[in-house]
């Protein structure tokens, strides 16, 4: 998923759900788009790790007991190994389920996190004046939704409550209509802030943007 799987008409639409919704409540809904929140460096050396240690042991067991007679050294065997480990490694990186796998479940739980929290900052979904921001993160390359409700409104509702409006995007997503089930997310965080009694006063201010943020 990238920008580019949002058309015009549907970065409308995410805009025009989160000024509805935003009419009804004095929080603030914040959607913000990255491909990845992490280059993962370190997934491409634990990857170059293994499979050097793979090709150095394949290549002392063939050496030991395979009989074959090799037209070059030792030498000029290990660097083509290594050279050919570096070349596969770089790409097989580029395959995102090998990439996700390298890099581990903690290790992506971790990143995630980290990127929200920077979201969360940079946008500055905890200026409002009531502390009534949510953030609605999406990370493409993670599979990842996470939803973070400011400490006004978390202090009003469950933590689950943020699962199921991820799971709204998620679900959208999956049905390769990403548009859309951002749109049910934020129309389900506008009617948690109303039920919340987050209600609109009546010198009330569009404190933050309301188009789809995308992130580097």
């Amino acid at each position: 998923m990238s920008k580019s799987l949002f058309s015009e008409s549907d970065l409308k639409r995410i805009e025009t759900a989160v000024t509805a919704a935003e009419k009804k409540t004095s929080g603030e809904i914040v959607p913000y788009f990255v491909e990845a929140s992490d280059s993962y460096v370190d997934a491409f050396w634990k990857l170059l790790g293994f499979t050097l240690i793979f090709s150095l042991l394949l290549t002392a067991f063939i050496f030991e007991y395979s009989g074959w007679w090799f037209p070059v050294g030792i030498f000029e065997i290990l660097t083509a190994i290594t050279g050919g480990s570096i070349l596969l490694c770089f790409l097989l990186v580029k395959i995102d389920p090998v990439l996700r796998f390298a890099a581990g479940r903690k290790s992506i739980q971790d990143r995630i996190t980290s990127r929200a929290a920077e979201a969360f900052v940079s946008e500055e979904v905890f200026a409002t004046r009531d502390r009534t921001g949510i953030l609605i993160f999406i990370s493409s390359l993670e599979h990842r939704v996470l939803v973070i409700g400011d400490s006004g409104i978390n202090a009003k509702v469950k933590p689950e409550v943020w699962t199921e409006v991820a799971n709204l995007v998620v679900n959208g997503i999956k049905s390769g209509k990403a548009a859309d089930g951002i749109i049910l997310a934020i129309e389900k965080c506008g009617e948690i802030l109303e039920t919340a009694g987050v209600a609109i006063k009546s010198d009330d201010t569009n404190e933050i943007g309301n188009e789809l943020r995308v992130g580097k």
